[in-house]
């Protein structure tokens, strides 16, 4: 399994992806799942992969080489790489999984495998402001919005959290990045699919490209801090939070009030019931 987020701020973008697949408790393997396509300058492109390792392999292969026509647009062929628009570079995506399903889905599917892959796709090309794509497995894809500004594939329930409390289209990119750290060490904790190293890339809105890519691995002093930090300071927050009290007190709310709205269902044993 894997975990990968993608975050879409007004300052720029942010990725994160771990690194571990696993086809068993005995045999685990670290693939990277993220990918920058980049022409300085010009075009920025981060692709974020999870779901069946093959197939997420196949698409990115064939995303090299994949073009689509546009019968409104005749032409030169759509690539990623001369997309006039990011969403039309997702549609080549979309175009790629849709490719590597007529290919290999029918035998995958004799063979009792699901095809079974989730991306993020994100950057910015020259003339249109940045954007973020989520594709499905079938090639479709939905956009990021003001309301949800980040995606999610993967073991995505232990870190969502922390992103749902912090995270505004106002969010700097420096508290973005922690906060996706912070996200990412929720789902290490809690989940053995997912492990180190990390890739992580953030991206300045209007840069077309980017010196903030980095490798985080155990040995990496700031994860270091931020996980003994997190843990200390949530266990800090818990222990300041009274316990409950069922008698209300002076300043002290309590947590059984007689005018519950919906009281708990209740059977007291009758002369019958044994």
């Amino acid at each position: 399994m894997t975990y990968c987020v993608a975050i879409k701020l007004n300052a720029g973008l942010v990725f994160l992806a771990d690194s571990r697949t696993n086809a068993g408790i005995d045999q685990i393997s670290s693939f990277r799942k993220l990918m920058i396509y980049e022409r300085p300058g010009e075009r920025f492109m981060v692709l974020l992969s999870a779901g069946n390792l093959s197939i997420s392999q196949s698409v990115r292969e064939v995303l090299q080489t994949t073009q689509i026509r546009d019968p409104e647009q005749p032409g030169e062929p759509v690539t990623i790489w001369n997309a006039g628009s990011l969403y039309d570079a997702a549609r080549v995506v979309g175009h790629a999984v849709r490719s590597v399903h007529e290919r290999d889905g029918e035998a995958l599917r004799q063979a009792g495998v699901d095809f079974n892959v989730s991306l993020i796709f994100g950057g910015q090309v020259r003339g249109e402001h940045m954007r973020l794509f989520q594709v499905y497995s079938a090639g479709n894809f939905i956009e990021a919005t003001d309301e949800t500004p980040f995606f999610q594939v993967g073991e995505s329930k232990y870190g969502k959290p922390v992103l749902d409390r912090i995270l505004t289209p106002g969010t700097s990119l420096e508290d973005a990045a922690k906060c996706a750290l912070v996200s990412m060490d929720s789902t290490l904790k809690s989940n053995l699919s997912v492990g180190l190293p990390l890739d992580m890339v953030l991206y300045e809105n209007n840069r077309y490209q980017s010196d903030k890519i980095v490798c985080i691995d155990e040995s990496n002093p700031y994860f270091r801090l931020l996980h003994g930090r997190w843990g200390a300071e949530i266990r800090k927050a818990f222990d300041s939070i009274e316990s409950p009290r069922w008698q209300a007190g002076p300043d002290q709310p309590a947590l059984q009030t007689a005018d519950c709205r919906y009281p708990p269902l209740r059977k007291i044993a009758g002369p019958f019931d044994r």
